[in-house]
C-alpha cells in the first residue's frame, strides 16, 4: 500500500528557517537512500500526521520529487516532548523490488482460557522485525492468546507464517506467557499483618 505526499525543497541554513518552517505548520525533513540523493525537504505538518495515523509508519510514501516519483519509508523521526507534534523527519527511498527490514507491532487478540481461570497473562515482546517488499510490510501483526492455559507460553516461532512477509526476530523469543496469580499469605487474605517489635520492649 502507498499514499502520496506532497513536498518541497528547502534551504538548511540559516537553522531559523527550521523553526519559519514550523510555524508556518510544515516539517522540516529530509530523503536519501535508492537512487536520490540527499536532500533537504519540507512536509505539510498535518497532512504527514493524518496520513501516519490512517495508514501507521510502515506505509510507502510516493512524493515527488524535482519532477521525479520516489518511493519512501519513513526511517526516524523526532517530535516534541510536550506535544508530541513532528519536529523533524527522515525518509529512506526505497526499490519497491527489494526487501527491507522493519519493526512490525504484535497485538494481542482473545481473551485467554488461563486468565479466565485466574492466572496473569504478561505480554513480553511487543514488536518484531519483518523483512518483506515495502508495498508487503505489515504495521501490525496479531498474537491470538485465546487458547493459552496457566503455564501456557508463545514464541515467535508460534506466529502463523505468512506469504507476504518474514519474521527475522529470533524465533525462541517469548512473546506472552500465562502464569498462576501469586497466592496471598492468610494475614494478606484477612486483611491483618503482624505488628512490628519495638525496640527496648519486652517481648513475651
Amino acid at each position: 500500500m502507498s499514499v502520496s505526499l506532497e513536498v518541497t525543497k528547502r534551504e538548511v541554513r540559516p537553522r531559523s528557517l527550521r523553526n519559519k518552517l514550523r510555524h508556518e505548520g510544515k516539517v522540516p525533513a529530509i530523503v536519501n537512500g535508492y537512487q536520490v540523493d540527499s536532500t533537504p525537504i519540507a512536509v505539510n505538518a498535518a497532512e504527514l500526521e493524518r496520513l501516519l495515523r490512517e495508514n501507521g509508519l510502515n506505509t510507502v510514501i510516493t512524493m515527488n520529487l524535482e519532477g521525479k516519483k520516489v518511493n519512501t519509508l519513513i526511517k526516524e523521526f523526532q517530535s516534541d516532548t510536550f506535544t508530541r507534534a513532528l519536529t523533524h523527519v527522515e525518509f529512506i527511498s526505497v526499490d519497491m523490488n527489494e526487501e527491507t527490514e522493519v519493526e512490525a507491532e504484535l497485538t494481542l487478540v482473545g481473551d485467554a482460557a488461563g486468565v479466565k481461570a485466574g492466572g496473569v497473562l504478561t505480554q513480553n515482546l511487543y514488536s518484531v522485525v519483518v523483512s518483506a517488499t515495502p508495498d508487503k510490510l505489515p504495521e501490525r501483526i496479531e498474537v491470538d492468546v485465546t487458547g493459552l492455559e496457566i503455564g501456557d507460553a508463545l514464541t515467535v516461532g508460534d506466529l502463523e507464517k505468512n506469504d507476504d512477509y518474514t519474521i527475522v526476530t529470533e524465533a525462541e523469543e517469548q512473546i506472552v506467557a500465562v502464569a498462576e496469580a501469586q497466592e496471598l499469605s492468610e494475614d494478606d487474605e484477612n486483611g491483618e499483618a503482624a505488628e512490628p517489635a519495638v525496640i527496648g520492649e519486652d517481648q513475651e
